[in-house]
Parts: C-alpha cells; sequence; structure tokens
C-alpha cells in the first residue's frame, strides 16, 4: 500500500463531473473552511479539486509527483492565486508550520507512508488541519484503485496519530472515508 500514482495517459477521468458523487465541492470547502488562508492541495492531480477550493483561500498550492499532471492542469486553467509545485510528499517544499489546511482527495493511498505523512505534520501550523477523503478498503473497487491498493478509516486513522495528528472526524463511506485531523497547539 502507499505506493499507487495514477496514470497520467488518463488524466481526462479526473475531469469528470462524477467524482463530485465521492467528494461534492461543497463538501471539501466546507471542510477546508472559511479560515484558510494557506492550503495546499496533496497530489493535485488536473487541478479539479485545486479550482474548486481556489476561490475560497488566500493561497492554495498544487502539488503531484507528476509534472505532467500540471500541463494537465494548466489546459483548465490555473487561478492567480494557485501555485503548482512537482513534488514528492515525502519531501514537501514548504517552509515548516507554514501550511493551515492540508487536504488530499482521492490520493492518501499514494504517499501514505510515514516520511510523507511526517512531512505534511511539519508543514502545518500548529492548530493546522489535514483533510483526507480517500478510497476506502472496505469498499467494493468497483471505482478506483484496487482495495489492495487502500486503507481503511481506521488503518489512516492509526498513521496520522502516529505521524503526532489528532484526528477529529472519521467518517467511512460506502466507496470512501473522511478523516479530518489537527496538529496540536504548540
Amino acid at each position: 500500500m502507499c505506493a499507487h500514482t495514477f496514470d497520467v495517459a488518463n488524466a481526462d477521468r479526473l475531469e469528470s463531473a462524477e467524482r463530485f458523487r465521492f467528494c461534492s465541492r461543497d463538501e471539501l470547502v466546507a471542510l477546508v473552511g472559511p479560515d484558510a488562508d494557506r492550503v495546499v492541495d496533496l497530489g493535485s492531480g488536473t487541478g479539479f479539486y485545486t479550482r474548486e477550493v481556489a476561490p475560497h483561500v488566500g493561497t492554495a498550492v498544487g502539488i503531484d509527483v507528476q509534472g505532467a499532471m500540471h500541463d494537465e492542469h494548466r489546459r483548465y486553467g490555473v487561478a492567480d492565486n494557485v501555485r503548482l509545485v512537482t513534488a514528492e510528499v515525502d519531501v514537501l517544499p514548504l517552509a515548516d508550520e507554514s501550511v493551515d489546511v492540508a487536504y488530499s482527495t482521492m490520493t492518501f493511498h499514494e504517499f501514505c507512508t510515514p516520511t510523507g505523512l511526517a512531512e505534511v505534520t511539519r508543514a502545518l501550523r500548529p492548530g493546522g488541519r489535514f483533510i483526507a477523503v480517500d478510497w476506502s478498503a472496505a469498499g467494493s473497487g468497483d471505482d478506483g484503485p484496487p482495495t489492495g491498493e487502500r486503507q481503511s478509516a481506521a488503518s489512516a486513522t492509526d498513521l496520522l496519530e502516529t505521524a503526532g495528528l489528532a484526528v477529529e472526524t472519521t467518517v467511512e463511506r460506502p466507496e470512501t472515508f473522511v478523516l479530518v485531523a489537527r496538529k496540536p497547539e504548540a
């Protein structure tokens, strides 16, 4: 687990409004919240969700391991307050405690290593939040990656707590889970 990367040859599939049935724009914007200034989309891909969040935050950083995904994002337009960064989550090019909210939509299973989650924790400011909406191991596997490449909400919670985050919300849904975790105040 924690090694799958979406094939850029299938990037057009990431632009389907059908994705909103797993995480709607309203749900994600509400999870990010109205007070988030600096937000990071981990595994931003074509920018499908970055474009939805950007109008509601000060700065959005779309991070993806594949530069070709940023090229796809540019095809759809990049808002002035969005910066695209090609990087591994294991080595985030972000200053310590510089992020209000980091979120991941259907990509947690791609970077959920102890090193990757330690980097996310390092980049979050005290009180900052991490949001994961991802494919659940309890799902059927009809959509998204094979179930063997997924985490359950319980295993994802364990990973986040091991990384030093306090999980505040856990929701297991038929195909996905939603987790909201917070970096403790200093």
